[in-house]
């Protein structure tokens, strides 16, 4: 009886005491254990557990085992314990931080995706983008965040285009716009992209900027004086699909026929002209849009303002064809840059490779 008042003590909330169902004969104990399980069931799970872990001695320890063992075979067990949390849960990657840079002459820029990995830590991706070719380099992994503050400070201080900080999800949708050309094209990206495909596979294309709906004719204007500014240092078209137009201008200009200074420059407006009819389809139209766009769009993140909204015009007045490609300042700019780097390629002053505006395939 004592056993058992124990036993019925410990499920209303006291302590179970090891010591007052001690010295009793194994059998005794086994019985009364036995008989407690079997009228409460279930809910005599937690004290037989307690007993059968508890430092009682050897009998007492042995029957509460037993009935837990028949209990079982019931289907009556103790519920499992949560397995332990892990010390960092597990989320699914996402872009946390993004850097772009400007366009370069050949449609190329450099990205910086910030990914917060599986277990806290943090992977970069670094990537060069190329609007005619799609992702052309691909490096990165696990970095520290002083390993990256050192690596993009580094990185500001060597990069001749601008970097800005920008929307990771836009970073995200750029790369996804890439793999779409790729798509298109019938190309693959390097295969140092492969680890990092699933982050980009369901991510939409990114959509090109937003452009003024009437831009401003002054700003249309002085679209030329854009590529007086570093960043577009290297953009005009590519020399090689203007070479025999440079000739024909070196000619014009080294010709030893009397020609007055009207003459002379109706002749080159109507090289430069030939250049833009032939050069300057819808195709590259749309492609030079989005690249002023694209720059509109970093300018203004570098704090470039002015240039951003000269850039935005330039880009809507091109999209718009009003005024016309061979009208337009910042067209015909582009193409008098391409014939005179032709023209200096072609006088052995300049290597074509140097100058070539194609970008490289992967």
């Amino acid at each position: 009886m004592a056993c058992r008042a124990a036993l019925e003590a410990a499920l209303a909330g006291a302590a179970a005491t090891p010591s007052a169902l001690a010295g009793l004969p194994e059998a005794v104990v086994d019985a009364a254990v036995a008989a407690f399980a079997a009228q409460h069931g279930a809910d005599a799970l937690p004290v037989l557990t307690a007993l059968a872990a508890s430092g009682a001695e050897r009998g007492l320890r042995r029957a509460a085992k037993r009935t837990l063992y028949r209990l079982a075979q019931r289907g009556i067990t103790v519920a499992s314990a949560p397995a332990p949390r892990p010390v960092v849960e597990r989320t699914s990657e996402r872009a946390t931080r993004a850097w772009l840079s400007g366009l370069d002459g050949s449609g190329s820029r450099a990205a910086w995706i910030v990914f917060e990995s599986t277990y806290g830590g943090l992977r970069l991706c670094s990537l060069i983008l190329n609007d005619m070719l799609g992702i052309t380099e691909v490096a990165g992994g696990d970095i520290t965040k002083k390993r990256f503050d050192r690596e993009l400070a580094a990185l500001r201080a060597s990069q001749k285009l601008p970097w800005v900080e920008g929307d990771p999800s836009r970073a995200v949708g750029l790369v996804a716009e890439a793999l779409s050309l790729h798509a298109a094209r019938g190309t693959t990206p390097p295969a140092t992209f492969a680890p990092w495909r699933p982050l980009f596979a369901s991510a939409p294309p990114a959509q090109p900027p937003s452009l003024p709906v009437s831009p401003d004719l002054a700003l249309i204007e002085r679209s030329a004086t854009l590529l007086d500014r570093p960043e577009f240092a290297g953009w005009f078209l590519d020399p090689e699909s203007v070479q025999s137009d440079a000739v024909g201008l070196l000619e014009a200009r080294e010709s030893r026929l009397v020609l007055s200074d009207q003459l002379k420059a109706e002749r080159e407006d109507a090289i430069v002209e030939g250049v833009i009819a032939r050069e300057f389809g819808e195709d590259a139209r749309r492609l030079w849009t989005r690249r002023l766009a694209e720059m509109a769009l970093v300018l203004d993140a570098a704090g470039e303002t002015d240039a951003a909204a000269l850039a935005a015009a330039t880009a809507s007045a091109l999209v718009a064809g009003s005024p016309e490609p061979r009208r337009h300042p910042f067209v015909r700019a582009l193409a008098a840059r391409a014939l005179d780097v032709a023209g200096e390629v072609t006088l052995g002053r300049l290597s074509a490779a140097e100058v070539s505006r194609k970008p490289s395939a992967p």
